[in-house]
């Protein structure tokens, strides 16, 4: 018997070819001119340009924390650019002219009683030996580390406080050995300028910040100094007042480890 012949719109047999109208067969006929399906592709967004940014604080090196920074420590960044113009200007100008200037600055007996507050802020612009001095590295080195600990307004009060106190507690002294006739009359003029005084001020604030095995060492050291420095030097005024600079640092060690910043308010209870 014949093979029955597909009709159209029927439905085909197993062996038959589908006919266009009928129902699809298993794998569809690709038809000519269609796209391949394909997942969307998403629109390109805006191509953001990525900058090398600047290392954090904390990857700087460390040994860099023991130099003042503009951020960090601005009184000691500050008062160091200070005082590299004052001592540039005192190396390379006219020496009658810088020796006139440290003069007017010095903080003698006699400037002392004409114009305190001005000798005693312009003493506090120079560096007795030059930048490379002794004195000038543990500037840099102690108030830094000192900034660090107590801010900048605590710092300068110290510095200042103990530059100042330091100054009349060892010049007055002098006017008076004058006056009684013990010293001679132009030790009223001595020249006393610098920022000793101040430096070991700090010192001695710095040394109640630390902890115990770098406290009591850096103490003792300064201490030694100062003391065999005024046995043996040969201006007990200035090495009287190094040791009295350092005590009054110590003495501000309860005002330096106080808790910085704004009291929180007191809660006060009451009827509206």
């Amino acid at each position: 018997m014949a093979d029955p012949v597909p009709v159209a719109g029927g439905i085909p047999s197993a062996g038959s070819v589908p006919v266009v109208g009928g129902l699809p067969s298993a794998e569809p006929v690709p038809v000519a001119g269609a796209l391949p399906s394909a997942e969307p592709v998403p629109a390109p967004g805006p191509v953001r340009v990525t900058r090398p940014a600047w290392p954090s604080r904390s990857r700087w090196p460390k040994s860099w924390r023991l130099l003042p920074g503009p951020r960090a420590t601005p009184f000691t960044f500050a008062y160091t650019l200070l005082l590299a113009a004052t001592s540039l200007f005192a190396e390379h100008a006219d020496p009658e002219l810088v020796h006139t200037l440290l003069q007017a600055s010095s903080t003698d007996v006699e400037h002392l009683a004409q114009a305190p507050l001005l000798v005693l802020v312009a003493s506090a612009l120079w560096i007795a030996g030059g930048p490379a001095s002794a004195y000038a590295v543990a500037f840099l080195i102690v108030l830094t580390a000192l900034e660090r600990r107590a801010g900048a307004l605590r710092t300068a009060a110290v510095f200042f406080g103990g530059h100042a106190i330091a100054t009349l507690a060892t010049e007055l002294p002098v006017g008076a050995a004058v006056a009684l006739g013990h010293l001679p009359v132009d030790s009223l003029q001595r020249l006393d300028y610098g920022i000793s005084f101040g430096v070991m001020a700090c010192t001695g604030a710095l040394a109640g910040l630390l902890p115990g095995w770098a406290r009591w060492p850096l103490l003792a050291g300064v201490t030694w100094f100062a003391v065999s420095s005024l046995l043996l030097s040969g201006d007990p005024v200035s090495d009287s007042g190094h040791l009295l600079a350092l005590v009054l640092g110590t003495l501000t060690w309860p005002l330096l480890r106080r808790p910085r910043g704004p009291r929180p308010a007191a809660i006060v209870s009451g009827r509206c």
